[in-house]
């Protein structure tokens, strides 16, 4: 058979294998197995062995990080209505402990202390939650606070908007040079703002143990509803907006996929340097709320670590990723209300519970709360089916036929011995053999 017959022949240049020809692969087969031994992508088309999961135009669009990394599919939402709603419930029994306990607490200026103190808790507890998400978690926000609750408290007398702008500019441009630390040398938020955290402490230093609060300041207790209606939209406004897939996954591109050390995009960068100077101004005005609403007109000021830890377990608890990205709709709100009315009940039992023996407690329930998110609410990749289906395949200690209907091959079928040649007749002439076909006759 010579190599010219139509048999090899093949016109688009592949070098004439028959391995290589459209008649030698059919519906039911590639590359000599069969289809159905290919895992199939998100739309249910069969893929060969060339392709990938997920390599189809409608799963790179459900890729959350881009569309070379990530897995494809949606984030399953139902785990975080399904945790807010026992936050729902949790906020209602502690409310009812606490109405049960002091039902003055729940009325006057009482009702109005604690709205207060929800919207200025929940203004740091939104600053972290901002960071958390964008995977670069800012753990300065307490101190800020502290800051700008005693800077407040020594210049109330010249009014709240000039104050409150001055502390507001403070913090935004320790925001930008944590931004810039953080995105431009692509390092650990939590890193970076820690040291953040120290400069802020380094200003709380220099003051003494008791600031009285000027005369002439501002009562948050007048617009204590509306502060918390406000502090309320926001963080179910951020929920919602976060919920979009495109939003989340914008958000979440700074949110490490393989080595850490790779930088994400100028998307990420920027998305995560506004995320960080933001996180930073939300917790000045909320400090701005603590000074005002001083018990006694006296302000007596902490290193604010405390606030960063309580603010920090209510993020987690509410939902919201340790890792970045992921988190719900209504969980900061409820679990802010959940704070202050367990810090309540504490002062009307009288329990005197350290306030970082209850953010360690927060923290360590929180990531609890992180490990369900993400374990429950990560899509079911294509990753994740072909891990399933190796498993099926491949069975040990047997050579049973899996689900995909493949068998490995038994390791007895080839012998690695040639069968003997009969010594009679031989020639030492190695041409003389006509098994070639090579000797004519005569």
């Amino acid at each position: 058979m010579a190599y010219d017959e139509p048999t090899f022949g093949r016109t688009d240049g592949t070098g004439g294998s028959p391995l290589f020809s459209e008649g030698f692969r059919s519906d039911s087969q590639a590359g000599g197995f069969p289809m159905s031994d290919y895992p199939t992508d998100a739309e249910g088309t069969t893929m060969g062995p060339g392709r990938r999961a997920g390599s189809t135009t409608a799963s790179l669009d459900d890729v959350f990080d881009d569309p070379d990394h990530g897995e494809p599919g949606r984030d399953r939402l139902g785990v975080h209505a399904g945790w807010e709603l026992v936050l729902l419930l949790a906020v209602g029994a502690l409310g009812f402990l606490v109405w049960r306990a002091d039902s003055a607490a729940l009325r006057g200026d009482a009702l109005r202390g604690l709205l207060v103190s929800v919207a200025a808790l929940g203004l740091i507890a939104l600053g972290i939650g901002l960071s958390l998400r964008t995977a670069a978690p800012n753990l300065a926000v307490g101190p800020v606070a502290m800051a700008a609750a005693v800077f407040f408290a020594e210049q109330s007398d010249k009014g709240v908007v000039a104050t409150t702008g001055v502390a507001a500019l403070a913090a935004f441009v320790l925001g930008v040079g944590l931004a810039v630390l953080v995105v431009g040398f692509h390092v650990p938020g939590w890193a970076a703002s820690l040291a953040a955290s120290f400069v802020a402490i380094v200003w709380l230093q220099k003051h003494s143990a008791t600031v009285p609060v000027t005369s002439g300041g501002y009562n948050p207790l007048r617009h204590a509803y509306y502060l918390a209606a406000g502090f309320a939209a926001l963080a179910i406004l951020g929920g919602l907006i976060g919920s979009i897939k495109s939003v989340r996954r914008a958000v979440g591109r700074f949110r490490p996929i393989a080595d850490p050390a790779r930088r994400r995009g100028g998307v990420a960068a920027g998305l995560t340097a506004t995320s960080l100077i933001v996180s930073m101004v939300l917790p000045a005005v909320g400090g701005i709320l603590l000074g005002a609403s001083a018990p006694s007109g006296q302000l007596t000021p902490t290193l604010g670590l405390e606030l960063t830890g309580l603010t920090l377990g209510a993020v987690l608890i509410g939902g919201t990723s340790a890792f970045g990205r992921r988190g719900g709709v209504f969980g900061t709100f409820f679990a802010v209300l959940l704070l202050v009315l367990f810090i309540r009940y504490d002062e009307i039992e009288d329990w005197r519970i350290s306030p970082f023996a209850l953010a360690a407690s927060m923290i360590c329930v929180g990531l609890i709360v992180t490990r369900l998110v993400e374990m429950i609410g990560r899509p079911r990749s294509a990753r994740d089916d072909e891990d399933e289906n190796s498993d099926d395949v491949w069975t040990t200690g047997s050579g049973t036929q899996g689900s995909s209907g493949w068998t490995p091959p038994r390791a007895d079928s080839w012998s690695s011995s040639l069968p003997a040649q009969p010594s009679a007749g031989r020639t030492t002439d190695l041409w003389s053999d006509d098994r070639w076909g090579s000797r004519s006759s005569s």
